[in-house]
């Protein structure tokens, strides 16, 4: 059977920068840098999943020097740039192809992220399976991370298209044996699904890869 596995960030969502660590910075009087120095383990570690969301905060409070309000808003500026807006146009796209092929989600996450995706876009009804990164203690581009989607979905790495903004995810995608498309706008977007679904459907022949 024919799947469709798509990323997050950049593609279902749209997560354009927000400026908010700089304006941190500013506000605390740090040199262009710092907070993403200090935080950079801490980062590494949410998005893999081997620190609690607690943990992060306590980090941010410890490391930035900040108090527990001020914690709660610094998180809370960095929520709104990760979750961004919804890509209606595609997630309309993907909603109308449930039960027609296999639908998933992989994703490079961040602890807690699972819980702000599903109150805010229901992406959990979306799709059949999400694979977060900070769930499988692995991310892209790691091989094994391809393997966890199209495993979920009970199909073979052929079988499935996979969606994503970052180049070098597309790359490594493709060479695990998917096939993979870099997001660049909706339009080519569908075009490519519904190039990869017409095939699918009509059990073989070639599928391009780009």
């Amino acid at each position: 059977m024919a799947c469709v596995i798509l990323d997050i960030g950049g593609v279902l969502e749209i997560t354009p920068p927000t400026g908010w660590g700089r304006r941190w910075e500013e506000r605390l009087g740090f040199p262009p840098g710092v907070v993403r120095e200090r935080m950079r383990d801490v980062w590494e570690a949410g998005r893999v999943g081997s620190i609690s969301e607690r943990e992060v905060h306590q980090q941010v409070e410890a490391r930035l020097g900040l108090d527990a309000p001020e914690a709660e808003a610094f998180m809370a500026d960095l929520w709104t740039e990760y979750l961004g807006t919804p890509n209606e146009e595609l997630i309309a796209h993907v909603r109308g192809l449930r039960g027609s092929c296999g639908l998933g989600i992989l994703s490079n996450s961040f602890v807690g992220a699972w819980e702000r995706e599903t109150a805010r876009y229901h992406f959990d009804e979306l799709v059949e399976h999400i694979v977060y990164s900070h769930e499988i203690g692995i991310e892209k581009p790691d091989p094994r991370a391809f393997e966890a989607a199209w495993t979920s979905l009970g199909a073979s790495p052929e079988e499935c298209l996979f969606i994503d903004d970052l180049a070098g995810n597309v790359e490594a995608a493709r060479a695990t044996g998917m096939r993979a498309h870099r997001f660049e706008d909706n339009v080519r977007t569908i075009a490519r699904i519904a190039a990869h679904l017409d095939v699918g459907n009509r059990g073989g022949g070639h599928v391009p890869l780009g």
